[in-house]
């Protein structure tokens, strides 16, 4: 059996508010080649219990360490891949943020809200993606409703 000279465990949260434990002895895992644990188990409902678990199976003290490697096979477990890709955040730009609502429902401010709702309801029917409609066209709509429904109501901006 190969020993490393730092032999670790990782603990990560599950559903039912238990503790997974996950170490590794014969190699570390990496963001860019995740191997499984040499042993993992779960039920513990401290760190404390968990590490202890942890080193029983591995035979030999562990060094507990932060990161994402417990969660990592939590998704494997499940059937997913260990770190999902994650799309890019969208930038919201000054010009994104200055369009005019009432322009983009095609009313006036003056206009009354059964109104603004009408045009809201008209151009959802026609830029619906489900309609083979423009999906962004769709989340402008949206948004230009949802700003002026919180403006006449008084609500803050999210």
């Amino acid at each position: 059996m190969t020993t490393l000279a730092r032999a670790i465990v990782a603990i990560a949260p599950t559903k039912r508010r238990r503790l997974l434990w996950c170490a590794w002895w014969t190699g570390t895992p990496t963001l860019e080649a995740f191997r499984p644990p040499d042993a993992w188990g779960g039920g513990a409902t401290t760190t404390a219990e968990a590490v202890a678990l942890a080193e029983r199976a591995a035979g030999r003290p562990l060094e507990l360490v932060d990161g994402p490697w417990a969660g990592a096979w939590r998704r494997v477990l499940a059937g997913q891949p260990p770190f999902p890709k994650r799309a890019p955040p969208r930038a919201t730009t000054a010009a994104a943020r200055a369009v005019d609502p009432y322009a983009v429902l095609g009313v006036r401010a003056a206009d009354p809200l059964p109104a603004v709702k009408a045009a809201f309801r008209a151009k959802v029917l026609e830029h619906h993606p489900d309609r083979g409609g423009d999906p962004e066209a769709f989340i402008a709509i949206k948004r230009a409703y949802d700003a002026i429904v919180r403006k006449r109501l008084g609500r803050p901006a999210r």
